[in-house]
């Protein structure tokens, strides 16, 4: 391996090391101030919480399974294992583990290797009485060194950059969770819509069927000279504007269909065959559990990466702090430059040098102190964007309960409209026909009936959204496994070789 010489010199250089890294590890410092989690004042409970007795802990996750539909459990599922967005995210994540892992580099020192061997020839030339063109002999050169560079974090701006990237590792992290709780909450939306839509094209072709039967029985009834053309007329102009409604429901189904099947990471028309058949809007199980406001300082993934965003931000003022400082740098080299290999550990070869430098800023007409104030600033706004996610995080779920306990109201007083007016339909269509009522009777309550059940299917669909909307502003997402690690493309052929190009 290596000769005596060579293993002093080494045995020199690491002493000369150690007592330097003794020396820094006795007097480092971190310069910039140290983070310390900012003080959210909450409401001590929701608007909603009447009772004087505390709220249960909140429970988001998993909250589509209240809605009691398998085939949405299913579909969200397989969206959170082959949605593009969600994929992102994860590379995201992989891209701050690298940058993490490169930004740590910087507290250790690095060592390259080099060697060299040539063959040389050199000449010597006169002027006068001297002789010219005689030319040495040919020989041959070996070289073979280490050399080594390590700046000393004397003032922390290295750790202080390790902690901003840790911290932007965990900002990515919850920045996926939201993408989880956004993609779960939008395939919970459409798929609720989709169904709405096919219940809405069901009732409508319902009640065309039913105004046709209507239509035909005012056909007869004026065939017998008991009711007039324009009687028919409206009734066959009223079963045609029902029916008239039906290619937009389609066109919007359509709409909601596509959009799931890219939500799973899909082709438009994937999900076309799955979602053929006709099912029940899904009624959420109430109540959810809401907890009280500052459970959504740890629920909610938003609110968390803002929060991990701000100390990424004030570690950045350490480093820009401590380029204002001197930087003491250690760099050191052994090389051997025999003309033949086996003398390469001879002590006649070797050399070395090893030594500290030292940088320090004298005048830059203020750049360094400038780009202090610009990471305090960027660390205001950061201050400034974490309460706001707070706030809006307060708001989404103020404006959720509201909508959820209006459209339930909503929904129970459509039901009785619906109600009545199917009564007053079969009422006005029985008398009709015994001819003890007019033909505009039954027009209006078939009319009035069909509005009614309408608004009640549109009610219950917003019911369920409503629902959804307050499990994502209480930060319900999926908080199954996720693997960020595995690469979504694997590359190949990553060694030395020829491109197929070439």
């Amino acid at each position: 391996m290596f000769g005596p010489a060579i293993l002093k010199v080494i045995r020199d250089w690491r002493l000369l090391s150690e007592l330097m890294v003794a020396t820094v590890l006795l007097s480092g410092c971190a310069v910039g101030p140290d983070y310390r989690a900012p003080i959210v004042n909450v409401p001590a409970r929701w608007s909603s919480d009447q009772t004087r007795q505390a709220p249960g802990p909140a429970h988001p996750s998993h909250w589509w399974s209240r809605l009691n539909d398998p085939r949405l459990d299913a579909l969200i599922e397989e969206a959170t294992a082959s949605n593009l967005d969600v994929a992102t995210s994860k590379a995201k994540i992989r891209e701050a583990r690298y940058s993490l892992q490169q930004t740590t580099t910087g507290l250790f020192p690095s060592i390259t290797g080099s060697g060299s061997a040539t063959r040389n020839k050199s000449s010597t030339s006169s002027v006068g009485n001297d002789s010219v063109g005689i030319s040495g002999d040919p020989y041959n050169q070996f070289q073979a060194g280490f050399d080594s560079s390590w700046e000393l974090d004397l003032f922390g701006g290295t750790r202080r950059g390790v902690e901003a990237a840790t911290r932007n590792l965990e900002a990515s992290e919850d920045d996926l969770q939201t993408t989880l709780l956004t993609l779960v909450g939008d395939v919970a939306a459409y798929y609720l819509d989709a169904r709405g839509y096919q219940a809405r094209i069901a009732l409508a072709r319902r009640t065309a069927a039913s105004q046709r039967e209507t239509a035909a029985l005012t056909r007869t009834k004026f065939e017998a000279g008991s009711a007039s053309a324009v009687d028919v007329a409206k009734a066959v102009a009223q079963a045609s504007s029902t029916e008239a409604n039906i290619p937009s429901y389609e066109a919007a189904y359509s709409a909601d269909l596509h959009r799931l099947g890219i939500l799973l990471g899909r082709e438009p028309l994937a999900l076309a065959q799955a979602l053929a058949r006709t099912a029940p809007i899904p009624t959420p199980r109430m109540p959810l559990p809401k907890g009280i406001p500052a459970d959504i300082l740890l629920t909610r993934p938003d609110v968390r990466a803002a929060e991990r965003r701000l100390a990424q931000a004030t570690a950045k003022i350490g480093q820009a702090e401590s380029a204002l400082y001197p930087s003491v740098s250690l760099t050191g080299s052994v090389s051997t430059s025999p003309l033949k290999i086996s003398d390469l550990a001879k002590y006649s070869s070797v050399s070395w040098s090893f030594g500290p430098s030292v940088t320090v800023p004298i005048f830059d007409a203020g750049k360094l102190r400038a780009a202090v104030g610009v990471s305090q600033a960027q660390r205001d706004q950061y201050h400034a964007a974490f309460h706001a996610a707070v706030l809006t995080a307060l708001e989404d779920v103020e404006n959720a309960i509201v909508s959820l306990n209006s459209e339930r109201t909503k929904v129970r007083r459509l039901m009785d409209a619906a109600t009545n007016y199917r009564e007053a339909t079969r009422l006005s269509r029985s008398l009709y026909q015994n001819g003890s009522s007019s033909f505009l009777d039954v027009l209006d309550s078939e009319r009035s009936l069909y509005s009614s059940e309408d608004s009640l299917l549109q009610s219950r669909v917003a019911v369920a959204k409503d629902y959804v909307a307050l499990a994502k502003a209480l930060g319900g997402g999926w908080d199954g496994a996720i693997d960020s690690t595995k690469p979504e493309v694997v590359d190949a052929d990553t060694g030395p070789h020829v491109p197929p190009s070439l």
